[in-house]
């Protein structure tokens, strides 16, 4: 005990300056708005899957409804005879969703078993790109990067992939690996484009992914529209010659179905993809770099060059699934719509799969069966196939309001960590 007393500290005194923190003394800033906003939609549980696709079949339910003959004429006298109204609402429901079932899944009108699991294994046909496409998009969103140019990617890769398969006489055991190669390669390049200029300049990806579709898609055109480069030789329609049989998908359930390759390679993406963000250290990385950019790179992560792997590994698997389009059937060669709306697709399957490898297996599979079972839907029961496209965009509506979805079923909020 002295008679000095220690003196406060001085008014302006500031805390040493944590390492890796700038000598200014500004704060690192936590994620962006839209980096919250992504990561709370692919994040969700899932219940909140399950309650978004229940939405959207009821909303379908009710369109289905008011396109059906038979549900207009008996509302005219719904008040005389309701019994009559309301049967007829559930016979071209229960009618829909029934046909949507036997050409999706199993067809129980025939008595060949064959043909009885003919729906199933286009579904699973349908499902393959799907798979793969939506595991490039979901696998950005675990970095917090919207990847919206899954159409150039594919559009690319299939050109790669189409190049690849009517240039060379090979060996299949060659020719058909170097063809799906090409095709990764070829979409890894132009979506770690916009991986690098999101690290070296910071610009946005969503906006040089869109870009770069429809630099891709023409591109693509151009190619297809020169003799020499993609155009079949004598042909003035911009196609590209059909691949060779020694660079076709093999069958895997023989020649009677459809389903072939591409889906067993759509599931060794699930396994690889699912083996990298959870026992990897890349893996790590990433999801570190998706949860806070500025605390992974405090913590001695290369955040921009986690971008641009990420994107690379993202488009080789989108590519993956351009090479299925273009090399599943002998006929197919390279278009510009061989996409066929697969690109943006992926995109509702990495929602409703919550950007897990698993989720997506099962969301692919699910829009899949929509594919496969609209037009048995549209045949039997006159049912428009839009029917299915507008149930699909009510799956992203649904999933991209997770706070609506709450409100509609009481769910408890979430709890801001």
């Amino acid at each position: 005990m002295s008679g000095t007393e220690t003196p406060p500290p001085a008014p302006h005194a500031q805390k040493p300056t944590p390492e890796g923190e700038e000598a200014s003394g500004a704060r690192p800033q936590g994620p962006s708005r839209s980096q919250s906003v992504l990561r709370e939609i692919a994040s969700g549980n899932a219940l909140a899957g399950v309650l978004a696709v229940f939405l959207a079949v009821l909303v379908g339910s009710v369109m289905i409804a008011l396109t059906d003959e038979e549900v207009r004429a008996s509302a005219g006298y719904v008040f005389a005879r309701p019994g009559d109204f309301l049967q007829a609402t559930w016979d071209a429901i229960w009618g829909a969703y029934t046909a949507l079932f036997r050409g999706a899944v199993y067809n129980d009108r025939v008595d060949d078993f064959a043909t009885q699991i003919r729906p199933l294994t286009e579904t699973l046909k349908f499902a393959g790109p799907l798979i793969a496409a939506g595991l490039g998009v979901g696998l950005a969103f675990r970095a917090s990067l919207f990847n919206i140019g899954g159409r150039g990617q594919m559009l690319l890769a299939g050109a790669a992939a189409g190049w690849v398969s009517f240039t060379f006489d090979l060996p299949m055991i060659v020719h058909l690996p170097l063809a799906i190669l090409a095709a990764m390669l070829a979409g890894a390049l132009w979506a770690g484009l916009a991986g690098l200029l999101k690290a070296r300049t910071g610009a946005h990806e969503v906006i040089v992914t869109i870009m770069l579709n429809y630099v891709g898609y023409y591109l693509v055109f151009y190619a297809l529209s020169r003799q020499g480069l993609l155009q079949a030789p004598g042909s003035s329609n911009p196609k590209s010659a059909p691949a060779k049989e020694s660079a076709i998908l093999p069958d895997v359930l023989g020649e009677r179905f459809n389903l072939h390759l591409g889906f067993v390679l759509a599931l060794v993406a699930v396994a690889g993809v699912w083996w990298l963000l959870n026992r990897s250290t890349l893996g790590y990385r990433i999801r570190a770099v998706g949860e806070n950019p500025t605390a992974a790179r405090a913590s001695g992560i290369d955040v921009g060059r986690t971008y641009v792997v990420v994107m690379l590994i993202a488009g080789a698997l989108v590519g993956l699934a351009g090479a299925n389009q273009v090399l599943g059937t002998v006929t197919s060669g390279v278009t510009t719509d061989l996409d066929a709306g697969i690109g943006f697709d992926a995109i509702t399957v990495a929602l409703l799969g919550r950007s897990r490898p698993l989720g997506i297996l099962g969301a692919g599979l699910l829009f899949g069966a929509f594919k496969a079972g609209g037009f048995s839907m549209q045949a039997s029961e006159g049912i428009p196939v839009d029917i299915v496209l507008v149930v699909q965009s009510l799956i992203v509506l649904f999933i991209a309001a997770p706070p609506l979805v709450r409100a509609i079923f009481r769910l408890p909020a979430k709890e801001a960590k």
